[in-house]
């Protein structure tokens, strides 16, 4: 994905929003409980005025979602075209400023393919023309590695320990979670996580992305975007993910939690530098999506 410059960085407000409230439910005793609950709050885009779309957010990271969900879709290329993202919650709002003033974005918003996202995503047909320019270069990845990050993420998950209700995704190197973002939908996540690489210039190559939604087309889109060349999530695939993988060589992991995981794409890249005890007969099963 392209660079960011620091030198040219946009104006960027500081609207984050606590991503959880305190309600009381009562339990199967009869009994008050005082709980946690995550935030849903509708965030409508705007880019020169134009309305883009409306993303259902916790409203942790609106900037950063603002600006991975118009990479994502390709409306603008060049960090350095925008000038400014302003959120406003008091009008569910963010509002995106180029230098291009352009006014035809609704020309350009033309084509979209409904995808399987939470609360239903969107791509616009001219990503899929421009995926194959992107280079993927696949890398190594060792069973052990894998196993310390999937423990290790454990830990980011704080909305999800207190609330429920939440996807998290992160961008790792190694065992570490470089940026990790918990939203309501995935997809949001994913976008949050690409509008941050985009401000700080953080290249995708000999990465690991990591979400706990499943992987469908838009997923793997999103990652081949990125330039990430290994994708992980802890639940199932879908056919169209699948083969999106292995169009553009991206390392597909599903099912990973504990010392499990499946390996749909991209086994040559996985060193099984672990010893397993031997694998006990079980009766054949399909593994279902959560």
């Amino acid at each position: 994905m392209p660079q960011g410059d620091r030198a040219r960085r946009p104006v960027l407000s500081e609207a984050g929003l606590p991503a959880t409230q305190s309600v009381v439910a009562i339990d199967e005793y009869h009994k008050p409980r005082g709980l946690m609950i995550a935030n849903e709050r509708p965030l409508t885009l705007y880019l020169d005025g134009q309305e883009i779309v409306t993303l259902m957010t916790l409203g942790r990271h609106p900037e950063w979602l603002a600006l991975g969900y118009i990479h994502n879709q390709g409306l603008i290329t060049e960090l350095s075209e925008i000038k400014s993202v302003q959120a406003d919650w008091s009008v569910s709002a963010v509002a995106v400023n180029s230098s291009r003033e352009r006014d035809d974005w609704q020309e350009q918003l033309g084509g979209r393919i409904v995808t399987t996202g939470c609360g239903q995503g969107t791509v616009f047909s001219n990503i899929l023309e421009r995926l194959g320019e992107i280079p993927i270069t696949p890398c190594t990845l060792a069973q052990s590695t894998l196993y310390s990050l999937l423990k290790n993420l454990t830990a980011c998950n704080d909305v999800y320990k207190q609330a429920g209700a939440v996807h998290g995704c992160a961008l790792c190197q190694g065992e570490k979670a470089l940026i990790f973002i918990e939203d309501v939908g995935r997809h949001n996540a994913v976008d949050a996580i690409t509008g941050k690489m985009w401000l700080d210039g953080i290249d995708g190559a000999g990465k690991l992305f990591y979400t706990t939604g499943r992987l469908s087309s838009e997923m793997v889109l999103k990652v081949v975007q990125m330039g990430v060349p290994t994708l992980v999530s802890r639940s199932g695939i879908t056919e169209m993910g699948l083969q999106l993988a292995r169009d553009h060589g991206i390392t597909l992991i599903a099912r990973a939690a504990g010392r499990h995981f499946l390996i749909y794409n991209g086994a040559q890249h996985i060193d099984f530098d672990v010893a397993l005890p031997p694998k006990r007969a079980v009766a054949h099963r399909i593994d279902a999506a959560p």
